[in-house]
């Protein structure tokens, strides 16, 4: 009978300078954002957490929890929001502004990420 495989722990990806700038660029921005949408700045350490959520999937294996936590941690998703924000408010919709609060707070955990040196996740 053999032993199972030890699990180790994964990879870790050095986020270059400019990157970890750039980070720190966009989590202020962020904060702006939520200033100018008129929501309290404690929401930006409210669900700063959430967003590691994604971290789950490495409860399966490393390369499903790289794959979900790159996809939670990409600024994609939350411009989608924020985009989806701007368009209700171009067309005079109201109640979309939490949209512009949660794709702050995103935009805010990545930056923070990416400003601490935690980059995306190797796939290996």
């Amino acid at each position: 009978m053999t032993a199972p495989p030890a699990r180790t722990p994964p990879p870790a990806t050095p986020v270059p300078v400019l990157y970890r700038v750039e980070g720190a660029a966009v989590a202020a921005a962020a904060v702006v954002l939520v200033a100018l949408t008129g929501f309290a700045w404690w929401w930006l350490l409210a669900l700063f957490l959430v967003f590691d959520l994604s971290m789950l999937g490495y409860a399966v294996d490393h390369h499903v929890g790289a794959i979900v936590y790159n996809l939670g941690h990409t600024y994609v998703a939350p411009f989608v929001l924020l985009a989806g924000y701007g368009l209700a408010h171009a067309l005079d919709a109201t109640g979309w502004t939490p949209l512009a609060l949660v794709a702050a707070c995103w935009f805010f955990h990545i930056g923070v990420d990416r400003a601490l040196d935690f980059g995306p996740r190797p796939l290996r």
